[in-house]
């Protein structure tokens, strides 16, 4: 789950994590007022988006009266912002984060995540802040520092020092940063993130570390524990596939081709859309109805594939194993009977009940195109919705 950098920085604030004021505003006239109660010299008034990269879109704006911050929210929202993140089509800004101005002296990169290959919550550094930390990873690796903290004792306060050094950081900066590292790491730890993001993590002129950008995202499966997280979701900055998936639950996840993709298992379902680009198609999915789903799952996921205008094909690739294929043959008979199917459908099944899953397909009168394993089933929908094109 994904939130606001405002929000965010609510949560860092509660666990003494430095931050600058700021206030929401959702009108141009409530953009002024804000900048009138922080009555500081300059505001910068930030378009609140799921999305990296607002400022290089124009949704990051300096202003230096609260007259100037209406202008400026004015402008940014309503406005389709186009970020690397967004994609082509941009996102809709509904709302303005409004906050104080200060004297920056460095900008840095400051992140914690999840590292699988360690399964330790990773601290990442650098001094290149305000970069994409993936375009520093590309370009500029030994730009990186990485320490991995170990679950029983926490970010100790050598490893920060040690980090600070390496960032150039001297005087009281290195104080100051080993607060805001070991408060970042309470924070992720207490809120069950699986990233926090300062970037920039600034320097002022006065030596003080703090937040200026902030971005949060936590773990879904521990979101039971975290009633004032699951608070915060924005469901204007989420798919509605994905909203509609996660009812059923569905691993749904939204994808740019035009290969709707229906399996059961991650790891399956990952395999099928490799298959799928090595033969020329381009997934519009990545949905993974579970080992255990029945009938209406199926037929769920099936609408869900079949809302998104783009699919022209699909592909449905099931390993009967606890997921029995008789099972998805009734899901896939009763989602053409609900919504109708219009594009191709290439099946694949195999595993528990398959003999008696076929003849249920064959039975049912549906278009349906059988397929032998993954790479003919593969190639057979990548050709059928080249032709339907």
């Amino acid at each position: 789950m994904k939130i606001h950098e405002y929000q965010a920085k609510e949560i860092l604030r509660k666990h003494g994590v430095p931050t600058l004021r700021g206030h929401l505003a959702v009108t141009p006239a409530e953009a002024e007022v804000a900048a009138k109660e922080l009555a500081t010299p300059v505001v910068v008034v930030k378009a609140q988006i799921h999305a990296g990269g607002r400022g290089k879109g124009g949704g990051v704006k300096l202003a230096r009266s609260p007259a100037e911050a209406k202008e400026r929210a004015q402008a940014i929202l309503g406005m389709m912002l186009k970020t690397p993140q967004t994609g082509p089509e941009g996102r809709l800004v509904r709302k303005v984060y409004v906050e104080e101005g200060c004297a920056i002296a460095r900008e840095l990169y400051l992140g914690m995540l999840l590292d699988r290959e360690t399964s330790r919550v990773t601290l990442m550094a650098s001094s290149e802040g305000g970069v994409e930390i993936e375009e520093v990873a590309k370009h500029a690796p030994e730009k990186i520092v990485k320490v991995a903290i170990h679950p029983l004792t926490g970010l100790m306060p050598y490893q920060a020092r040690e980090v600070a050094f390496s960032l150039g950081l001297t005087g009281k900066s290195v104080s100051r940063f080993v607060f805001f590292a070991q408060k970042l790491y309470e924070t992720f730890i207490a809120e069950d993130a699986s990233l926090a993001e300062i970037n920039p993590l600034v320097v002022t002129k006065e030596g003080e570390v703090i937040a200026l950008d902030a971005k949060m995202n936590f773990d879904d499966n521990a979101l039971f524990r975290h009633e004032d997280v699951v608070g915060m979701r924005d469901l204007d900055e989420e798919d509605p596939k994905e909203i509609e998936a996660k009812k059923w639950d569905l691993s749904y996840i939204a994808l740019d081709g035009n290969i709707g993709c229906l399996v059961n298992g991650a790891g399956l379902a990952m395999s099928t859309m490799d298959v799928i680009k090595l033969h020329g198609g381009t997934p519009a999915n990545f949905l993974d109805v579970g080992g255990g789903a029945n009938a209406q799952k199926v037929t769920n996921a099936f609408k869900i594939i079949l809302s998104d205008p783009h699919v022209k094909g699909i592909l449905v690739n099931i390993f009967g194993g606890i997921m029995k294929c008789d099972v998805i043959a009734t899901g896939i008979i009763e989602a053409a009977k609900e919504v109708g199917v219009d594009v191709p459908v290439v099946v694949r099944l195999e595993g528990t009940n398959v003999e008696l899953g076929k003849q249920m397909l064959a039975e049912s009168g549906l278009a349906l195109i059988p397929a032998s394993d993954l790479t003919d089933a593969a190639r057979k929908i990548v050709a059928a919705v080249t032709e339907k094109n």
